[in-house]
């Protein structure tokens, strides 16, 4: 159907049109390889503990994947892109990664008094982390 992402590939919600959201859903129903998913994983600040725990797997299974260099399953390959879409989102509208891993570590009065990362776990907590970026792109502090 459509290419698929591939490593050197740049994800940025401003930069998605119709047929990058194509190579998305290509990307999605192939699985991303342990080594893609490794190449985000170091442009990020999340653990490998962390990383498990968004995708719910244990840290153990993530292990093999990472030794058999397997290619994660469509539901994980959707939300290591999920994560990291909201990631580099949250890198444009702080204007700087270490701003932005700041605010991710942060307790957030504006979403309950938790820290940002801690919504990575699910895809609503993700949209919620992406609305509160357009609210504080856009000016609009809760």
């Amino acid at each position: 159907m459509g290419r698929a992402l591939k490593t050197s590939d740049s994800l940025s919600y401003k930069l998605i049109d119709d047929k990058d959201v194509f190579m998305l859903i290509s990307t999605v129903r192939e699985g991303i390889k342990y080594n893609m998913f490794q190449n985000i994983a170091d442009k990020s600040p999340f653990s490998t503990s962390e990383w498990s725990n968004y995708l719910h797997l244990s840290e153990r299974t993530f292990q093999r994947y990472k030794k058999e260099k397997r290619t994660f399953d469509p539901l994980h390959s959707e939300k290591i892109l999920e994560i990291t879409l909201v990631y580099n989102k949250g890198i444009e509208v702080f204007g700087d990664k270490d701003n932005f891993d700041a605010w991710l570590e942060a307790k957030n009065v504006a979403l309950g008094g938790i820290r940002p990362k801690e919504l990575l776990d699910s895809t609503f907590g993700i949209g919620l982390l992406r609305d509160e970026l357009m609210r504080i792109e856009h000016g609009v502090l809760a």
